[in-house]
Formats: C-alpha cells, sequence, structure tokens
C-alpha cells in the first residue's frame, strides 16, 4: 500500500492576507461612494441601498429586516426650512443708509456749492457718516469763539437738512499749531473746544434736539494739512460737523446696562 505524502505547509504565501484586505477597502470605497451619489435622501435610492448592503453583508435577502420608512411629507418640511438671512438684511440696512447719507450730503453740497467752490467748505462721506468741513475764516473771527455774521447763513443752510432726521451729530473744533495763550483761552484745546460748542448751542437754538448733539476740542492733534504753510495752517483752522450713521435710539439701546443679580 503506497502512503501519502504529507502536504508541505511551507508552500503558503505570507501575503495572502494582502487580497483579503485588499477586496475589504475596494468594498469599503464603493459604499462611501454610493452614499455620496445618495446624499440627497432620495427615498427610492435610500431602500434600494439598505437591500443591497443586507445582500453583501449576510448573503441572503431574505435576512434583510425591512427598511424604516422615511416619510417624504416629514423630511421636505424640515429640510425646506431656511435660515433667516440676517447677513443679507444687515448689508441691504446699510446699504440703504449709505445711499441716504450719500443723498444728504449731496444736498448739502448743492445748497453750499459757493463756499465748497471758494476753497472754503468741504462736504464728503467716510466709514462714521457725512463730515463737513468748515474753514474758521467762515464762521469766527481770529482767536474768537464769537460766530461771524456769516458764519449764520451756512450752518442756517446745515439745518434745515439735517434738522428732520434722527441721526446723530458731532461737532469736533480743530485749529492749526500756533500757540494760542490770552485772557479767553489758556491752549489751543479750550479755543477748540469753545468754538465746536458755539455751534451746538447755535444748532440747538434752532430747533435740533439736544440729545442728538455732542462738541469736542481736538485742538491741533488732527491736522488735514501740512502746518509748514500758511495755506496748510489755515485749512487746519476748521470746525467739524460729522452726521454719524449712529441714531440715538442706537446709542441708548447699545449703552444699557442691566443690574447684575447676586
Amino acid at each position: 500500500m503506497i502512503r501519502r505524502r504529507a502536504l508541505d505547509d511551507d508552500d503558503d504565501n505570507p501575503d495572502r492576507w494582502l487580497v483579503s484586505y485588499a477586496d475589504f477597502i475596494t468594498l469599503l470605497f464603493a459604499f462611501f461612494v454610493v452614499m455620496y451619489a445618495v446624499s440627497s435622501v432620495n427615498l427610492s435610492k435610500y431602500n434600494a441601498l439598505t437591500t443591497s448592503m443586507g445582500t453583501a453583508f449576510t448573503g441572503s435577502e431574505s435576512q434583510n429586516k425591512k427598511a424604516p420608512e422615511i416619510s417624504s411629507k416629514s423630511y421636505e418640511k424640515k429640510t425646506m426650512v431656511k435660515p433667516l438671512p440676517l447677513s443679507y438684511l444687515y448689508q441691504q440696512k446699510s446699504l440703504h443708509e449709505r445711499e441716504n447719507m450719500a443723498q444728504m450730503g449731496l444736498d448739502i453740497s448743492n445748497k453750499l456749492a459757493t463756499q465748497i467752490s471758494d476753497g472754503k467748505l468741504r462736504v464728503m462721506q467716510n466709514n462714521r457718516g457725512v463730515r463737513i468741513d468748515i474753514n474758521d475764516s467762515l464762521l469766527f473771527t481770529s482767536g474768537s469763539a464769537e460766530l461771524a455774521p456769516s458764519a449764520l447763513e451756512v450752518l442756517n443752510e446745515i439745518t434745515n437738512v439735517i434738522k428732520t432726521n434722527q441721526r446723530l451729530i458731532q461737532v469736533e473744533g480743530h485749529t492749526d499749531n500756533t500757540p494760542i495763550h490770552n485772557a479767553s483761552f489758556f491752549s489751543n484745546w479750550e479755543l477748540s473746544a469753545v468754538r465746536a460748542t458755539t455751534v451746538v448751542r447755535m444748532f440747538s437754538d434752532t430747533g435740533i434736539d439736544p440729545t442728538r448733539l455732542s462738541a469736542v476740542g481736538y485742538g491741533a492733534t488732527q491736522p488735514i494739512s501740512s502746518s509748514e504753510t500758511e495755506f496748510g495752517r489755515a485749512s487746519n483752522r476748521r470746525v467739524s460737523i460729522m452726521i454719524l450713521y449712529e441714531t440715538k435710539n442706537e446709542i441708548s439701546d447699545n449703552n444699557e446696562i442691566k443690574p447684575q443679580m447676586h
């Protein structure tokens, strides 16, 4: 009787596991591709996917449990709810405000075209609002904070445009860098502050709500031109009227401080 030769286990390939691993990776890749393809959660695709996945992993369709029914109506209700586009509404509001402010600046420019052409007044729009720069020679006599007769016409024209809205108004006094020290003003700080206050008082007397008004003196700290020439120093001596984007209601809401409960 011929004895069979024992099987030689030494011929096994130690890298056989790579075949199974490659099959697993291929199956996993196919799974994610299918999931991506049905990411819109189509009802028919979802049921087909659950059936095919059950067959692939269990080998029998009979072992698959019935996939839970998905109500397409309830899903549509959830997906049809869109978030409120607050950023879009804010952008539209800001754009509308800028357009209104630009129109206000244009109205003031038209009313004061003569002073603008003479180089005594400028109107511009920036990120704070509309700024009106008025040379001090148009408003005050040298070294004084009393309004000149020529100032009343200019300020009245501005008042007629800004009186009806609720935007805040900040009046800024500016001087050149030439020191001043007399019986009325100890320095340029006092001169710039008193000039700004004088314009604010005039606005209040003409009917503008005082809660919209504020005055600040900057002295010579914010020049708009070189102080090396007389022309530059004359440009720096000015009163700036800032018509701000903010309203008094917005400021009061932002500054509200609520008491803390202990």
